[in-house]
């Protein structure tokens, strides 16, 4: 569940910009002598040296870590997703090419979908991972379509990204969203709180946030289904699905791809966040594969808050 719209962040060099009418959350992460609304940039990197100076003082085991894993939550970087994405690539970049193809070839720069990108963190960090990759972003809100374009363009990586306004509930669009052919990956946050949830939900986001950005429906799978449903016709033979969902939803889409056979698509793996907590979906498109879920997998630990994030 995101602790924090990810669409109400800018990231860049020159600094994150917060769009949102309520306190940043970054004035939590900053030392006292600058806490408050205009604080002045500081760079990630600072802000995980002055965290993990005090966490060190207070005793907290792993402290360069955890300074790491909560100054990049905050950013909105999901690092979960892009980690699982990185190490499946790593994984299909050990296997044995057929005769005649080239390490320049399919599975080494993998082309990416991300469905409901929001600010783009995920495509943006993906893309700064891997040198070589194309992603197209999707989302239906035109706040969060110019967001990510003005996150790729302080990056420098509007190159690379083709930044699509699509409602993925409208159905698949394959001319919209395959402008470079099938993809690899397709990976996603979509909305997946429990319509009876979203009540709950702390006074601020409520207040401020598009709730059609949160509320999956009655059982949180709305789109998460509708994601599933077009997915074999958007990947490459062989390709992966990466979501973030909500705790209960694992044994919930099991269930459901059971029951939707011709999408030939299989649960590889349950992932669970940093409170052990079933979060994170690897869903393998494969013919005949079955269900072969793996539950409680710590997620793969690759990516690392770019040092020269500024915030």
């Amino acid at each position: 569940m995101w602790l924090w719209p990810m669409k109400l962040w800018s990231l860049g060099p020159q600094g994150v910009k917060w769009m949102g009418a309520f306190p940043s959350p970054l004035a939590l992460l900053l030392p006292r002598s600058i806490s408050g609304h205009r604080a002045p940039l500081v760079t990630a990197t600072a802000l995980v040296n002055h965290w993990t100076q005090v966490f060190e003082e207070r005793g907290v085991p792993e402290a360069r870590e955890s300074s790491q894993y909560i100054v990049a939550h905050v950013l909105g970087a999901k690092t979960e997703l892009v980690n699982l994405v990185l190490h499946e690539r790593s994984q299909r970049c050990q296997e044995p090419r057929g005769k005649g193809t080239t390490d320049h070839e399919p599975h080494s720069y993998p082309l990416i979908l991300d469905m409901c990108c929001g600010s783009g963190a995920i495509a943006l960090s993906l893309l700064s991972k891997l040198s070589q990759s194309r992603v197209v972003a999707v989302d239906k809100g035109e706040e969060a379509i110019q967001l990510t374009r003005e996150n790729a363009q302080r990056l420098h990586l509007e190159n690379r990204i083709q930044i699509v306004r699509h409602d993925i509930l409208s159905g698949v669009n394959r001319e919209q969203l395959l402008p470079w052919g099938p993809v690899d990956f397709v990976v996603s946050n979509p909305p997946y709180i429990f319509h009876r949830d979203m009540e709950h939900l702390a006074p601020e986001i409520l207040s401020y946030e598009d709730t059609d950005s949160l509320d999956g429906g009655e059982d949180g799978m709305r789109v998460i289904k509708e994601i599933l449903s077009q997915a074999p016709m958007l990947l490459k033979d062989s390709g992966s699905i990466f979501l973030e969902v909500d705790p209960r939803h694992p044994e919930l889409v099991e269930k459901w791809l059971q029951s939707q056979p011709d999408l030939d698509l299989s649960v590889s793996a349950t992932h669970v966040d940093f409170c052990g907590k079933p979060r994170f979906l690897h869903i393998h498109k494969s013919r005949g594969a079955g269900i072969r879920s793996t539950q409680n997998v710590p997620t793969p630990q690759l990516w690392q808050l770019p040092a020269n994030s500024s915030v």
